[in-house]
């Protein structure tokens, strides 16, 4: 054989892993994915999206793939970057808007007075959760995500672990506090 063809039948071997490396994680963690860009982006429809563009560029640079350890870790930093960049790009949803939205989904469900019991504390625990700063709420947002670990936390945001656990605990200390502030 010559070696053009040898050259050219490894580059067939090596794109075919490839495709059944990307074909597993997807299997394995494209709920992981998906619900690390929905905790961002909190949109069904954009995270949907989010979570196709993880795996293309995952695609993209799956020679990379290989040599991951924690591909679960990796993949959630991935979509969460993802995620970041597409809200940035979108304006957001007013919380106003979403509200009216919930209440109508869910007195599917239960009494129109619990319903809007129930959206207005979502609407107050939104509110309280996004005026925590940025530092503080994408780890708590993280951690109500498929209940990642501090570990993986650290590993998706770029910052030790210790930093997380103190941020985790210094945003539940907030919240708590707010929450009593406003049942009194």
């Amino acid at each position: 054989m010559a070696t053009g063809q040898v050259t050219m039948l490894e580059a067939a071997a090596l794109r075919h892993t490839q495709e059944g490396q990307l074909e597993l994680a997807v299997r394995e963690h494209a709920r992981l994915v998906y619900r690390v860009a929905f905790s961002v982006l909190r949109n069904h429809h954009d995270a949907e999206d989010a979570t196709q563009e993880t795996f293309i560029r995952v695609l993209r640079y799956g020679r990379k793939m290989t040599g991951i350890r924690d591909q679960r870790t990796w993949l959630a930093r991935i979509a969460w970057r993802v995620a970041v960049e597409r809200r940035k790009k979108t304006p957001e949803l007013q919380l106003e808007d979403g509200s009216e939205t919930m209440t109508q989904l869910r007195s599917q469900a239960v009494g129109a007075d619990e319903a809007m019991l129930g959206a207005e504390k979502i609407v107050s625990l939104q509110r309280l959760i996004a005026t925590l700063p940025a530092k503080l709420r994408d780890p708590l947002t993280l951690s109500t995500v498929k209940e990642m670990s501090p570990k993986d936390i650290s590993q998706v945001l770029g910052t030790s672990e210790a930093a997380v656990r103190s941020r985790l605990f210094r945003a539940r200390q907030i919240l708590r506090e707010k929450l009593t502030t406003l049942q009194e």
